[in-house]
């Protein structure tokens, strides 16, 4: 067996855990932590059975029966990252660890309509109502841990945005994109790419159009922008592979796609860092 092996081997059976569910081979990750990788924008899981607390950035992590957290780091995250704990003997422990700092790239996009570059006074209420709906609806913090299950490409199409990129809307520099972006005609079908419960379904946002928020856990949400139908409600379980919509061309955009996104509460982090390349409904079929 490989070193780079064995040290995975060693990490997993130090945290109860069978590797070939939780870990890639790439991943050589410092104890508690047992999976995702470790740069900007990724969602991290850890494991700390005994532990009396976790602390990530201030906020006490929630933790399952086995002692299982998440938590995320964001684009443009410190490289110096520390995990607190508290063991079961009171003492607090920490792990120091660095993410990988990331270049981003620059996307200039032409004709966006004006009203979404330079929006008029008496649609500002409006847009405030909406980042409100969006941001309540991201503060979930339940007890799901569908955070763990493997996550799936969501929709057929072309990969027309990547998450981070500087974003100039008609030579206007704008707010980074936080998002995936998957190109494709209006109409083609968006599959739940994990499972989760819909916290939050609008026909029409400004901004985003047709938007569905989706629960996984723990502060894990997930987001479907510009879709052109929603097919499920709030409150709603959801399946991986299930159908909960359409793509779209509503809200800001300049031609129909899905803008996917995931959070861990109001931290904006990579879908793209998890996702397995397969189609959510293959997926399902073949399991």
């Amino acid at each position: 067996m490989h070193k780079k092996q064995k040290l995975i081997g060693m990490l997993l059976a130090v945290c109860g855990l069978n590797g070939a569910s939780f870990a890639q081979e790439s991943d050589v990750l410092p104890f508690p932590l047992i999976k995702g990788k470790l740069t900007q924008g990724a969602m991290l899981v850890g494991q700390l059975p005994d532990a009396k607390k976790v602390v990530f950035a201030e906020r006490d992590l929630m933790r399952d029966d086995q002692g299982r957290f998440v938590f995320g780091v964001g684009r443009d995250a410190e490289q110096t990252q520390v995990l607190k704990w508290q063991d079961k003997a009171g003492q607090w422990q920490q792990l120091t660890f660095d993410v990988q700092a990331r270049n981003y790239k620059i996307d200039k996009i032409e004709g966006v309509e004006q009203k979404y570059v330079s929006p008029a006074l008496e649609v500002s209420e409006r847009i405030r109502n909406d980042a409100v709906m969006v941001k309540n609806a991201r503060k979930v913090a339940s007890s799901r841990t569908d955070f763990l299950a493997p996550v799936y490409r969501p929709a057929q199409g072309r990969i027309s945005g990547v998450y981070g990129s500087q974003r100039y809307f008609n030579g206007t520099p704008k707010r980074p994109h936080f998002g995936l972006d998957i190109a494709n005609k209006t109409g083609t079908p968006i599959f739940a790419p994990l499972p989760g419960k819909v916290v939050f379904a609008h026909p029409d946002l400004y901004y985003s159009g047709g938007t569905l928020i989706l629960d996984h856990g723990h502060g894990i949400t997930s987001t479907y922008i510009h879709m052109h139908k929603i097919n499920v409600e709030q409150g709603e379980e959801v399946d991986t592979g299930e159908q909960i919509g359409q793509i779209g061309a509503t809200g800001r955009v300049t031609g129909p796609h899905l803008d996917w996104r995931l959070n861990w509460f109001d931290t904006r982090l990579d879908p793209q860092i998890l996702m397995i390349d397969t189609l959510a409904s293959e997926a399902k079929t073949n399991d």
